[in-house]
């Protein structure tokens, strides 16, 4: 039985669903390509606070994934074609989710007559990226708070 996977606009009473998904994936599934210094500066436990994101969120309108009444997914398009926080919920990595969200950026983005989509993509994140046709710009390296963390920006035409 395949899983229903809807793509929705963001709502208010989201917030705190985002971000424990932003929180706890980053914790569960991108530890294992960072260490738990670098995981910690990335998503360190102030971001399970919603006040931030509640200011953030209405200006950035992101796109939502659920399966029935459970947000399992979120994504982050911008109107110059950057993709920012693609996020799935750990439980549900290798589950359809990231590609129904991609599906949506990519229709989205062609509604809109945006030809080049970008992000930077974590280490854990890449293969997936490579697989919608994403190719690697450069390799950067981030500081936060002195942790070094390497990412990749990364796009693709539409």
């Amino acid at each position: 039985m395949k899983t229903e996977i809807s793509i929705r606009d963001y709502q208010p009473e989201d917030v705190q669903a985002l971000a424990n998904i932003y929180y706890n994936t980053i914790h569960r599934i991108n530890i294992q390509h960072y260490t738990e210094e670098q995981v910690d500066v990335w998503a360190p436990a102030t971001s399970l606070e919603t006040e931030g994101w509640a200011k953030k969120f209405p200006r950035t309108k992101p796109i939502v994934a659920t399966v029935g009444n459970e947000i399992v997914g979120f994504a982050e398009f911008e109107p110059n074609g950057h993709i920012d926080c693609f996020y799935c919920h750990h439980e549900w990595i290798g589950k359809g989710v990231g590609s129904a969200l991609m599906k949506e950026i990519l229709q989205r983005a062609r509604n809109s007559h945006i030809h080049l989509i970008f992000a930077e993509v974590s280490i854990t994140a890449k293969p997936f990226f490579e697989k919608w046709g994403f190719r690697i710009v450069t390799q950067q390296t981030i500081v936060r708070k002195d942790v070094e963390l390497t990412n990749f920006k990364m796009e693709r035409t539409v």
